[in-house]
């Protein structure tokens, strides 16, 4: 009895760590076979671009779940690498914009490399109050990338 609940106990651990996810390769699978994702951006170790040119990011961090997603292999929309594309629009309450819908969308390239946009937009207008983009790769262990995934 001991045994049985001794082994319950740490199969529900192992189980219930989030497994770190450091390529694009690891995503898809992770993906086609139906498992949760997470996303957690850290900002300030992205590029933001901002009219084309780079600027320092905000000290700030975001985490949405890919709960929609599409896959375009190479060439199907005219693309040059093969992506997955995933978005997130939520409400919140903003210091200074107030009350907006904080949209977030990611583009992940089989390279790796991620782009994110960033929008807060009116949600009686949709004027678009901001609109940032970020460039960044997945966080693989090596580097210190500004987007980590996680399979639950």
């Amino acid at each position: 009895m001991k045994f049985l609940l001794t082994f319950i106990l740490f199969t529900s651990l192992i189980n219930g760590q989030p497994e770190k996810i450091t390529n694009f390769d690891q995503l898809m699978t992770t993906l086609e076979n139906g498992y949760n994702t997470n996303v957690i951006i850290y900002y300030a170790k992205t590029k933001l671009i901002v009219d084309g040119e780079e600027t320092e990011a905000p000290n700030a961090v975001g985490g949405m779940g890919i709960n929609t997603f599409e896959y375009f292999a190479k060439g199907t929309v005219r693309n040059e690498k093969a992506f997955l594309s995933t978005s997130e629009t939520v409400m919140i309450n903003h210091p200074f914009y107030g009350v907006v819908n904080n949209y977030v969308k990611l583009r992940i390239y089989e390279d790796n490399k991620i782009e994110i946009t960033a929008q807060y937009i009116d949600p009686l207008t949709l004027e678009i109050k901001m609109d940032e983009k970020f460039v960044t790769e997945i966080n693989n262990n090596q580097n210190d990338s500004g987007v980590m995934l996680f399979k639950k």
